[in-house]
């Protein structure tokens, strides 16, 4: 239910607008490095490159390199691009016109965990749904955790967003999948709502 009280509302892209699904990559990643899906995952905890990328902290080039030793593989840059974007499903024009619609009503934002490939990914898809070349276009703003030098769930990030827009955290709703980014949300006093399924927007806002 969203209060009367919202003027501002800020959405995760992947699990809340994009389909997302991660066993596809896993599954991707372990035909390139030859290795059961388990046993990457075990891998996982040990490495910190995916969080920096995301961070904006390495560029693709570098990313692609630490891939490489993580699959411990020689494959090519376009086998990489494909097994990563692998996660990277939907989105239907039903959720983009929502998003037009909710222009009109509210100040809308995105924010997103996410890294200069899979943007490039995200973009096309819009494109292909509904015309139109970009995200951005459907908020007042679009904010990229890789351009901002920050991730969620550090508190700093949706300070950042209300301080530049001017936002009052009592009037803003945030939407994420994830526990943890909600969790951050709520500790600057944002209005949170959990989503558990990319449909959830339009019976929300129905």
């Amino acid at each position: 239910m969203i209060s009367n009280g919202t003027k501002n509302l800020i959405f995760d892209l992947g699990g809340v607008i994009m389909d997302l699904d991660f066993s596809k990559t896993y599954e991707a990643f372990s035909k390139l490095a030859k290795l059961p899906v388990p046993a990457l995952k075990e891998k996982m905890p040990q490495v910190t490159f995916f969080n920096e990328y995301e961070k904006g902290l390495i560029t693709d080039f570098e990313f692609r390199h630490q891939l490489r030793l993580f699959l411990n593989s020689e494959v090519s840059d376009q086998e990489i691009d494909i097994a990563w974007n692998a996660m990277l499903l939907d989105i239907t024009r039903e959720r983009l016109d929502l998003l037009t619609r909710l222009q009109s009503k509210y100040n809308t934002f995105l924010l997103s965990n996410t890294n200069s490939i899979h943007l490039r990914v995200v973009n096309e898809t819009v494109f292909r749904s509904s015309g139109v070349r970009e995200l951005d276009a459907f908020f007042r703003k679009a904010y990229y955790s890789h351009l901002m030098r920050l991730r969620k769930p550090d508190p700093e990030i949706f300070k950042q967003v209300l301080k530049e827009n001017n936002l009052q955290a009592a009037e803003t709703l945030f939407m994420d999948d994830i526990a943890e980014n909600i969790n951050g949300a709520k500790s600057v006093g944002i209005q949170t709502i959990q989503i558990t399924s990319t449909n959830q927007i339009l019976s929300l806002f129905a």
